[in-house]
């Protein structure tokens, strides 16, 4: 129990330092209130809002990020998904990218990338819902090789620059990218 109160209390001051050196981005405070909730805002039943954890999947040279094209929402996106109940959010991300990406060798930063606060549609008998989506770098140092996996309909390399710049792209997408290219 220890460890997981210290991972919650590390969260906790990794949003707050993430908040300071993205001050324009307002969503911070969401992200450290949900932490009160506990562990359970670590698990899917927490059917108002949970946490998930994404992979800003980056090749060796740094110039393309993998995107799936997603299943469920059938748009481009970062690789992710839910904690399922652990709340180390980076090994979250980490194995969300191997298990999505079959890319091996993988390595992941310690501190968040990107926080996104967005609503998920009712779908099923699953209600509509707020996902806490926290962010890591992921880096392909050994291979770029992917397989598809089930939850996607395809994957793709993408140029960082090229999402960065096409007003199409996904909002939080562009955002990444252009923090990327800020690095």
């Amino acid at each position: 129990m220890v460890g997981r109160e210290v991972s919650m209390h590390m969260l906790s001051e990794q949003f707050l330092q993430y908040g300071r050196h993205w001050p324009e981005e307002k969503d911070v405070s969401h992200f450290i209130g949900l932490l009160d909730g506990g562990e359970h805002r670590f698990r899917r039943e927490s059917l108002e809002a949970h946490f998930t954890g994404s992979a800003w999947l980056v090749s060796a040279d740094g110039l393309r990020v993998l995107l799936t094209h997603h299943r469920k929402l059938g748009r481009w996106l970062q690789l992710g998904g839910h904690a399922d109940g652990d709340t180390d959010l980076a090994r979250v991300a980490l194995r969300e990218a191997e298990e999505e990406s079959g890319i091996a060798g993988l390595e992941v930063e310690a501190e968040p990338f990107d926080l996104d606060r967005h609503r998920i549609p009712a779908r099923g008998a699953e209600p509509e819902h707020w996902h806490y989506d926290v962010r890591y770098v992921v880096r392909a140092v050994a291979s770029e090789d992917f397989v598809v996996s089930d939850e996607s309909h395809a994957l793709a390399w993408r140029s960082i620059r090229e999402i960065a710049d096409d007003p199409q792209s996904d909002k939080s997408l562009r955002r990444m990218a252009w923090k990327w290219l800020q690095r």
